[in-house]
């Protein structure tokens, strides 16, 4: 079965996450990805190391085999994601310190992360979808 991929923003998050729960027991893994938004002049993320990992988990997630659902949640322009009490810093679930992060997300909880600096290594991509 081919990657289900859903994307949100900070406004349609919410309303996202909460279908994106609710299909989680019909897949084998379920990963929410945080990244930066693209530039609107260059159409390109502003944060280098979302541009470095994207295509890394894009390629381990499609090559999987098994039934995906990766949920892509935009963080927003850079001061957006710069300002400390963006809603997905303070948030108790996700604590984010950085894009980007892939987060496994199972039986209603996170049960594994990779931050910024370590998403775009495949072994650990590996190990974390390993991770059950």
């Amino acid at each position: 079965m081919p990657l289900k991929t859903v994307d949100a923003t900070l406004s349609t998050f919410n309303a996202v996450f909460e279908k994106f729960k609710s299909e989680a027991p019909n897949n084998k893994n379920n990963l929410i990805l945080f990244l930066a938004d693209n530039e609107p002049s260059t159409n390109r993320s502003w944060c280098p190391d979302c541009v470095r990992a994207e295509p890394v988990i894009y390629k381990k997630l499609e090559s999987s085999g098994d039934d995906v659902a990766l949920l892509r949640a935009y963080v927003g322009d850079r001061p957006t994601w710069r300002n400390p009490l963006h809603p997905w810093r303070v948030d108790s679930t996700f604590k984010l310190k950085g894009v980007p992060t892939l987060i496994l997300w199972e039986k209603g909880e996170v049960k594994g992360r990779l931050e910024d600096h370590e998403a775009h290594i495949e072994k650990k991509i590996d190990s974390l979808l390993a991770t059950k």
